[in-house]
């Protein structure tokens, strides 16, 4: 037999008896894992091959008084800014102040001297690393727009803020933990238009306070409520007084009413404008061109009267006068006559 032969002899002899080997290390191995008691383990799924896929094992009964761990990681990392223009009214200070205050994952800013160019927030935003933005800003000193945004890549929305109402009104007597968190109601009216649902997403992130935030408590004592009426946004602040489901308003609350929605923040294309908004100049407007109209009715109103008006309001001849004859005494004239005379004769 020449050399190659023999060396390819030699190669393929002995390679199937080292795999054999193998294969039995290996069972041994796993038949030794098995039949090891001390290790409490189960696996989940097929078997594994090695025993470093091991997960411990769970008791198989449990009270019910036990308090399950909880997961006491800060995940959610929203963080809101809400500050404002300079030349607002004292009653939007209040209520920015008491969202502040309600939010626990919010954070301040001095009043921001911007009228037109407003991608400077996005800078501000960065600064005091927050990704949310809540900023109100006040035209005429009367009307009050509310800008919400989503640090950097958007959506913006617009809002004209009416019908404010503080926590400090006096028919507003709920109350609540500071820091606590929020429930969100939504009406089904947000899951029937792609504007509402995105508006819907918005509010999540901006009010749902983040669970084991740092300064949130780990309570819900109260209900965030977002109703559709008449195309506009109302927010209402409910406290659980109950396990029943009595509620007592806390406050603030007020109306939305939606202007227009931006693609980026601050910037971009104009995705979805209202067709219902009326804008408040407009408003006044109208509404001084009614009163000029009740104005001017009254003055045609009292021309027509003086044109209608006769100048005589029946004919009257003097002659008339000449067969007139006069009226005879009254009786009560004659007797007292007769009590003069009777009187006079006396004397």
């Amino acid at each position: 037999m020449p050399k190659a032969n023999k060396r390819k002899s030699e190669k393929s002899g002995p390679q199937p008896r080292q795999k054999k080997i193998k294969k039995s290390t290996r069972q041994a191995q796993l038949e030794e894992d098995n039949k090891d008691e001390s290790m409490h383990v189960h696996r989940l799924g097929p078997s594994p091959q090695s025993s470093s896929s091991l997960v411990q094992r769970l008791p198989s009964t449990r009270q019910s008084d036990t308090i399950t761990p909880m997961k006491s990681t800060w995940i959610n990392k929203q963080r809101v800014l809400i500050f404002s223009s300079r030349g607002i009214s004292y009653l939007a200070r209040h209520v920015m102040k008491n969202l502040r205050s309600l939010m626990a994952h919010s954070k301040s800013e001095p009043k921001a001297e911007i009228r037109k160019n407003f991608s400077m927030l996005n800078e501000i935003a960065e600064l005091r690393n927050c990704n949310k933005i809540l900023f109100f800003d006040m035209k005429k000193k009367r009307d009050l727009y509310l800008w919400m945004a989503s640090v950097p890549d958007g959506p913006t929305v617009k809002f004209l803020v009416e019908n404010l109402h503080t926590m400090e009104a006096l028919k507003l007597t709920g109350n609540c933990l500071r820091g606590s968190r929020p429930l969100l109601s939504f009406d089904k009216k947000f899951d029937d238009e792609p504007h509402w649902k995105l508006i819907k997403e918005l509010f999540t992130q901006i009010f749902g306070t983040p669970k084991s935030h740092p300064k949130s408590q780990p309570f819900i004592d109260h209900v965030l409520t977002f109703t559709i009426i008449d195309n506009k946004v109302w927010l209402r602040n409910y406290q659980i007084v109950e396990e029943n489901g009595s509620l007592a308003e806390i406050g603030p609350r007020f109306v939305l009413n939606l202007h227009c929605i931006f693609e980026k923040s601050f910037s971009g294309m104009l995705i979805y404008e209202n067709p219902l908004y009326v804008a408040p100049n407009l408003k006044r407007h109208m509404a001084k061109a009614e009163a000029s109209q009740k104005y001017q009715q009254r003055v045609y109103q009292k021309l027509s009267y003086e044109q209608k008006k006769p100048k005589e309001s029946f004919p009257y001849d003097k002659t008339d006068e000449i067969f007139q004859t006069p009226a005879p005494p009254a009786d009560n004239e004659d007797d007292d006559d007769d009590d003069d005379d009777s009187d006079s004769d006396s004397e």
